[in-house]
């Protein structure tokens, strides 16, 4: 009984937590790459997991961005690779509603803005921002 009772508040809590509650509409930002990497894949990885985690804690709070970091080589990841057309470490974003990706951009130019960490986070933020834009 004692079990039930912690139990069922508890299931209910994460039920309304609004992390769980509308998966169907947010925006996707992944960091792709594979298992080697350079110094400068790993500052892409840095400067956009910065960006994200720090910018934009309220969107990842609140279910409506969710950053990822996957490794294309590891296994059951490989359809990235198709899926986003990739050829090399990439930055993308995906926009999807009622659980259905409805539009992706590969950031190319974090290879450019790489050896500028304000263009760079600027870029990020800027085109992040407007997906998230086209949640509402």
């Amino acid at each position: 009984m004692i079990r039930q009772i912690v139990f069922v508040p508890l299931l209910l809590f994460f039920m309304n937590c609004n992390t769980f509650a509308d998966q169907g509409n947010r925006v996707d930002a992944y960091y792709f790459h594979t298992t080697f990497r350079c110094a400068s894949c790993h500052k892409i990885e840095e400067y956009t997991g910065e960006t994200m985690n720090g910018t934009f804690a309220d969107a990842i709070n609140s279910g409506n961005l969710q950053y990822k970091v996957i490794n294309v080589e590891e296994n059951g990841n490989e359809h990235y690779i198709k899926d986003y057309q990739l050829y090399t470490k990439a930055v993308v974003l995906s926009l999807v509603k009622d659980g259905k990706e409805i539009k992706s951009k590969n950031l190319e130019k974090v290879w450019q803005y790489l050896g500028n960490k304000g263009k760079f986070t600027d870029y990020v933020k800027t085109e992040t921002e407007s997906f998230l834009k086209e949640l509402q």
